[in-house]
């Protein structure tokens, strides 16, 4: 397991971004992103909180031929846990495992936070359907990204809130509650947000 070079000091690397009520255009409208990765030249991050629900995580090992299709087949609990979600617009057709750091693929795997890592090869996968996959994780398809500067404009054009990641948010199965769950350990209600930026 490698650990990325260290953010810098202004990195959102390893936060949660929470949409804005002004941010309705889908797939980011009631979003919870976590970010990956937050450099000069732009961040890269997850949506943790919308399920595709065209498939699930058998019929992706399926597809990928990992596992046969037979109705017979018994994956590990570990694996019948894992969620898969659209994780944002960008190369929607690529998989991202965020997940504990139990499981290290020496140098696929980047550990974000100290509960939290990423891996995007086929190889947790396979490890996963095996019983030898992380304790928790969580499959995104795609991802969200910025240019460079591009997320600060959207921060100061009152579009994100930040907060601390909780990885039991992200590895939890309750994604319909996850967006007021994240504005509450800000101790925030959606009712108190309003959609314009305002200046002091």
């Amino acid at each position: 397991m490698k650990r990325a070079d260290p953010p810098p000091p202004t990195s959102l690397e390893g936060q949660f971004l929470i949409a804005m009520p002004s941010l309705r255009e889908e797939p980011f409208a009631r979003s919870v992103v976590y970010v990956c990765a937050h450099r000069d030249d732009g961040a890269m991050g997850l949506i943790i909180n919308q399920r595709a629900s065209e498939i699930d995580f058998a019929q992706l090992l399926t597809q990928l031929g990992i596992v046969p299709a037979e109705p017979a087949i018994r994956l590990p609990r570990q694996a019948e846990t894992v969620r898969v979600v659209r994780g944002g617009p960008v190369e929607t057709g690529r998989g991202f495992v965020l997940h504990s750091a139990d499981y290290g693929a020496t140098d696929s795997t980047v550990k974000i936070a100290d509960d939290v890592c990423l891996t995007a090869t086929i190889d947790i996968l396979r490890a996963i359907a095996n019983g030898a996959g992380p304790a928790r994780a969580v499959l995104a398809l795609g991802y969200a990204g910025w240019s460079s500067g591009q997320l600060e404009s959207e921060i100061l054009a009152n579009g994100w809130l930040t907060c601390p990641a909780d990885p039991a948010l992200i590895f939890d199965a309750d994604d319909g509650s996850k967006y007021d769950r994240a504005l509450a350990k800000l101790g925030v209600h959606v009712g108190m947000l309003s959609s314009d930026a305002g200046h002091a």
